[in-house]
């Protein structure tokens, strides 16, 4: 999975269970090469930063408002768009793949921006989301390893040549 961009989406306000579980994704992709993009913030968002650079990985993260120093402090760059939750946009257009761990409002929002766009959504936990047309759905996996294999799996077929 080198030189792709996972985004890590899921509540800034995130359980245990669900920090616990992007903390894991952010380690898998980091392992594999993937750089892990994010809204920037604590939650899910900050726990994938950590466990991607716990494994010496690369994290960017969008932040909401304007000051870079409000950013996670696991975060390898930390942009300030000064743009709010329209920064969704954003994460979603930066990345190859998205993995939402949990849900919320902002994470429902990255979801389906990144379905629009046609890209390959893996979900663990949160929102359950079924689009209006033929292949409008993203990928449900039960643990963080099923996630970050799914999104290889998608990416590689994706690719020109398949890999």
């Amino acid at each position: 999975m080198t030189s792709r961009y996972v985004a890590v989406v899921g509540p800034a306000e995130a359980t245990g269970r669900e920090r616990e579980d992007a903390r894991r994704v952010g380690e898998l992709l980091a392992r594999r090469g993937a750089v892990v993009v994010c809204g920037g913030l604590g939650g899910v968002m900050g726990a994938a930063s950590e466990g991607a650079r716990a494994q010496g990985g690369t994290t960017v993260g969008l932040l909401p408002g304007r000051d870079r120093r409000a950013g996670d402090p696991s975060l390898t760059v930390a942009i300030a768009t000064g743009l709010g939750e329209l920064r969704n946009g954003l994460v979603v257009a930066a990345a190859d793949a998205v993995v939402a761990v949990g849900g919320s409002w902002g994470t429902l929002s990255e979801v389906a921006l990144a379905l629009r766009t046609g890209k390959p959504v893996v979900v663990v936990g949160g929102w359950d989301v079924r689009g209006p047309g033929p292949g409008e759905t993203f990928l449900r996996a039960a643990s963080a390893e099923e996630a970050v294999d799914a999104v290889e799996a998608a990416l590689a077929e994706s690719s020109p040549g398949g890999g």
